[in-house]
């Protein structure tokens, strides 16, 4: 009977080892851990383990540990699965658009914005700057509209080269609205917003205080404000309301509506009705 079976039968690999798949640990999935017996679904992790509930809403953490769990009677090893990367939020502009990353702006058209001063080119600057350099849309400042009818004349306005007017104070009866009527040509739109001066197309909200002062007729408009609010030079006051914008929603919805018409307009193909 000596050396029958030549060696020890228990040494080396007795038995075909089987390889142990490895599964991920989504949630919801049901196993169930090999030692304990105890049968859950997966509802997440802590502390590196994985943690099981019951149909009795009883839940235990189990470590990952090699062929630690059975699924469908066979054993697995648990692991945690990948993060799936999340979609970074889409940036926006000043304005509201969804920003467009790494596109230069583009050559100015002949087409042009015009607003009234550079306290309404530096605020259109800031909500709309964006916008207005991927389009290609220079904004001009003028010295107010006393002379509009005659600027709109020299410009030439035409099919590739249109003109968008943005004024302050554009009411029935205003002199403002008295000036626009002069301007007639399908190739120039003039609109604007209620309000006496751009400042005022400002939300108070975003300055701190309830509402804009009333100013009473005849005492300049900016002037009045200050000395309302206390501050001694109009020139601080608008860096003051410059600085506290940082989106349209920090403007009156008039003033949105006005310069997202004139965008609209100048950007208009050439062949496109007026």
């Amino acid at each position: 009977m000596a050396g029958r079976y030549g060696e020890d039968v228990l040494a080396g690999d007795w038995r075909r080892r089987r390889t142990i798949p490895e599964v991920d640990a989504e949630v919801d999935l049901v196993v169930e851990d090999a030692d304990s017996g105890f049968c859950g679904a997966v509802v997440g992790f802590d502390s590196g383990a994985v943690v099981l509930e019951d149909r009795h809403g009883r839940r235990r953490n189990f470590p990952l540990l090699p062929a630690a769990f059975l699924l469908d009677g066979s054993p697995v090893t648990l692991r945690r699965p990948a993060r799936t990367p999340v979609p970074a939020a889409r940036r926006r502009t000043a304005s509201g658009s969804v920003a467009v990353d790494g596109v230069r702006a583009r050559v100015a058209r002949a087409s042009r914005i015009w607003v009234e001063g550079v306290h309404d080119a530096a605020l259109v600057e800031r909500i709309w700057g964006d916008d207005l350099r991927i389009e290609g849309v220079v904004v001009e400042p003028l010295d107010g509209i006393d002379a509009l009818e005659a600027e709109v004349r020299d410009f030439a306005p035409g099919p590739t080269r249109r003109l968008g007017v943005l004024v302050d104070h554009l009411v029935p009866g205003s002199k403002e609205s008295r000036l626009v009527a002069r301007v007639d040509s399908p190739y120039v739109l003039v609109t604007g917003h209620p309000y006496v001066d751009v400042w005022q197309a400002v939300r108070p909200a975003a300055l701190g205080i309830a509402a804009w002062p009333v100013v009473p007729p005849g005492r300049p408009w900016k002037e009045g404000v200050c000395a309302a609010l206390g501050v001694a030079d109009p020139a601080d006051m608008w860096r003051h309301i410059l600085s506290r914008v940082d989106s349209f929603a920090d403007v009156e919805t008039p003033l949105i509506t006005a310069m997202e018409r004139l965008i609209d307009f100048v950007t208009e193909p050439a062949d496109a009705p007026a």
